[in-house]
């Protein structure tokens, strides 16, 4: 389906490759992504529910997993759809919405990482001004401003796949509209877009990471002034899920979109893009109950009530 300025609707290749052996993903995909789900929305419900979590920390905490839950939705229900019929298709509003979904929450997980980095490193740099410095007011403002910036900032980039020319047919080689297969389809000069693109991720991606490396600079740089070592270790031991989040997140999000240009392996993408949203949403839940105290005595405390 050539010379098309924009289709009607795309056709997902998804894992198509795999021919009829794709509907043996269903089950263990459906069963990680329902997992997912209870997880985070038992973190969700715990930070809620209990006083004892009624902290800056836990209120970041419960703002990653409501977004970890709505990531996944924007692809993974249409994932597994997609594994039982034999035609992938969404309409053009459809893949421009879930593109748009997709690229503003995931920019918001990452605004959130890097306020739960910058709670840590007021928590253990400057203890006696935390009160202060972490007020509720202001963990409403940076949550704020984390969710809103990434929906405000991708309207523009939307609006300039809306307009694209897709003269090189509609077949997305992916499972989901991600941007480097959209991008592969058009003839419209996108350079300019490509640049964009790439300020984007700077200005989300890299930015965060750059406030959570330097947070955690001077976070073990003062924990290592501490001369008790049992004190050291429960300093480090509250930064534990939070750095393993940081290093699973940033990792996968800078090899896939930190990187000008659209020539990319499309298979190794899409294998990347398939841990980042069926596997890291279920191991995080774990992550972060497994190595946080404070959240594996509420979940014994509720067990035994």
């Amino acid at each position: 389906m050539g010379n098309l300025s924009q289709p009607s609707e795309f056709v997902f290749l998804g894992f198509s490759s795999l021919g009829e052996l794709q509907v043996l993903l269903y089950g263990p995909f459906l069963v990680l992504y329902l997992l997912a789900f209870l997880g985070n929305t038992i973190i969700i419900v715990m930070v809620i529910a209990d006083t004892h979590l009624h902290t800056p920390m836990y209120f970041f905490l419960g703002n990653f997993s409501l977004l970890e839950i709505l990531v996944t939705m924007t692809t993974v229900p249409r994932m597994l759809s997609d594994l039982l019929v034999p035609q992938k298709v969404i309409s053009f509003s459809g893949c421009m919405a879930q593109f748009y979904f997709y690229f503003s929450l995931g920019s918001t997980s990452f605004l959130i990482l890097s306020d739960m980095a910058l709670d840590r490193f007021v928590a253990i740099c400057h203890p006696l001004r935390y009160g202060t410095l972490m007020s509720w007011s202001v963990c409403v403002r940076l949550a704020g401003v984390a969710w809103a910036a990434p929906f405000l900032a991708m309207v523009p980039t939307v609006l300039s796949r809306v307009h694209l020319n897709y003269c090189h047919g509609n077949v997305i080689n992916h499972f989901f509209c991600d941007n480097a297969p959209l991008l592969k389809l058009s003839c419209s000069d996108t350079r300019l877009l490509e640049l964009w693109d790439f300020v984007m991720a700077l200005a989300f991606v890299l930015s965060s990471f750059l406030v959570t490396l330097f947070s955690y600079g001077y976070i073990v740089t003062t924990v290592l002034r501490i001369p008790s070592a049992s004190s050291r270790h429960r300093a480090f031991s509250t930064c534990g899920s939070h750095l393993t989040l940081v290093f699973i997140g940033y990792s996968s999000t800078i090899f896939l979109y930190v990187r000008h240009g659209k020539a990319h392996s499309v298979d190794v993408n899409r294998i990347v893009a398939l841990v980042t949203s069926v596997f890291t949403p279920f191991l995080n839940p774990f992550i972060l109950t497994f190595r946080n105290e404070t959240v594996k005595a509420v979940l014994r405390d509720r067990c035994r009530g």
